[in-house]
């Protein structure tokens, strides 16, 4: 939740640098301090038009949560139809930025509330600012759009209203800030070129973040097509054009004369070359730690090897069916370590990447347990024969995914992703279950203390 406010608070504040949203701010100020009289009302006028803001931006947060539920929200992660329109969606963002084309409301939508704002009171106040809402939506809507999707795609019910929060606050905290502090007005940049620069920054950015969305869908149907050589190369190809965009060296239809290059501008053109750089020895498989979660897992790449062909995180031995591996660990003696994952779940992968890829971790993965990693999105279809109706949820189970998200959610109560638990032959517990573990001494420590209890029971 932390993380989904943070991301709407950057999401906010990179709207107000934008060409819709950032020329609004003295405007309004200035007519709060003329029409109000005094500073006080003013400055009373301003802090209601700035909760105004965030009542609507959490509305519409709230919206998307109460329409969509939270099954649909969880259904997202990796679901179809879902990410292949939020991958048609990110590249319309990303057009609209690069000056394609623009994203508008109805007209008729925004002249209403437009005549609503010359209402006097609070009604006014937030009809006006219902008016910046709609007049600034080709700019901020598809800010809007990615946040509502990244919250949304984790699942979380709260998830669209928390980001919306973060977004609102940081939109409306100008508007009273320069209210209380007029003087600060004058030490604002002015508007001018740098703010298409920023919508086209987004516009790179956007479409970078299409392509999780469709990694997503070949992850999960086994499509094959975006491996992870071809996805981390179109990102070195999109942040590449981003830095040579920022030193000048590209230009879009809306960009004015660049005579000489900002020092911000350069800085933010140098992150971005250098984040190119970073990101090219993982097309040859360095593991690319920064970036774990967005492209896809490391054994899920062109260049196949025996061990990598079974689709077990740093060639390790593991099995896909809960019973062949139970059997297996019964054979060799070993624990059990079972892992309900998922081909979408960012955190699945920070994990293996971060976490697993510790030498102590691995050589107690790879020596001491039998790992059974299960994909709980995995849309391979089951024999008919073995299709069932869950006693739990009371849905058609028709995807080996459905299967092992029908066996966490009937036998450990939970749906959530990454969810370790260590076993013994008979299937008991060893320690208590854990989820998303980024510290490497808390997650030896459990793994320990399974390897310890097993021990003990075996005695």
């Amino acid at each position: 939740m932390l993380g989904i406010f943070i991301a709407g608070f950057l999401g906010g504040f990179l709207a107000l640098l934008t060409p819709c949203v950032f020329p609004m701010i003295p405007m309004t100020v200035s007519f709060f301090t003329k029409r109000s009289g005094s500073r006080q009302k003013g400055l009373m006028n301003a802090l209601i038009y700035s909760i105004s803001i965030i009542v609507i931006y959490v509305g519409l947060g709230f919206l998307v949560t109460v329409t969509l539920g939270s099954d649909a929200l969880n259904d997202m992660a990796s679901n179809v139809f879902f990410n292949m329109t939020f991958f048609i969606v990110f590249l319309i963002f990303a057009f609209s930025f690069f000056g394609a084309f623009e994203i508008v409301l109805p007209s008729w939508l925004v002249n209403k509330a437009d005549s609503a704002s010359d209402r006097g009171g609070l009604i006014g106040i937030f009809f006006m600012a219902f008016t910046l809402t709609l007049v600034s939506f080709s700019c901020t809507g598809p800010i809007i759009g990615t946040l509502l999707v990244e919250a949304a795609h984790n699942g979380s019910y709260l998830g669209p209203i928390i980001g919306m929060t973060g977004f609102a606050l940081a939109l409306a905290l100008p508007f009273g800030l320069f209210s209380a502090f007029p003087g600060w007005l004058n030490s604002m940049p002015k508007s001018g070129g740098w703010l298409n620069t920023v919508k086209v920054t987004l516009g790179f950015i956007e479409l970078a973040l299409a392509f999780k969305f469709l990694s997503n869908v070949d992850l999960a149907y086994h499509w094959g097509f975006l491996k992870r050589e071809i996805f981390i190369a179109i990102w070195v190809i999109i942040f590449g054009m981003l830095g040579f965009y920022l030193l000048g060296k590209l230009k879009f239809s809306h960009d004015s004369d660049v005579k000489h290059i900002s020092v911000p501008r350069l800085m933010f053109a140098i992150i971005s070359l250098t984040f190119t750089l970073y990101l090219i020895p993982g097309i040859w498989g360095a593991p690319l730690k920064m970036i774990s979660g967005f492209p896809p897992p490391e054994f899920y790449k062109e260049w196949v090897t025996e061990k990598s062909s079974n689709h077990c995180p740093h060639n390790l031995n593991c099995y896909h069916d809960y019973d062949a591996g139970m059997a297996y660990a019964k054979t060799v003696g070993k624990p059990v370590m079972v892992d309900f994952t998922g081909w979408s779940c960012v955190n699945c992968r920070k994990m293996e990447d971060n976490v697993w890829s510790d030498p102590e971790v691995l050589k107690r993965l790879s020596d001491k347990y039998v790992l059974i990693s299960l994909y709980v999105d995995d849309k391979e279809q089951l024999p008919e024969n073995k299709q069932y109706v869950s006693p739990t949820t009371g849905k058609k189970i028709k995807t080996i995914g459905n299967k092992w998200s029908d066996l966490q959610t009937n036998v450990y109560k939970t749906n959530s992703q990454p969810y370790y638990v260590l076993l013994d032959h008979q299937g008991k517990i060893l320690a208590e279950p854990r989820g998303y573990t980024p510290d490497i001494k808390t997650y030896t420590k459990y793994l320990d203390e399974g390897l310890c209890r097993f021990e003990k029971r075996k005695k």
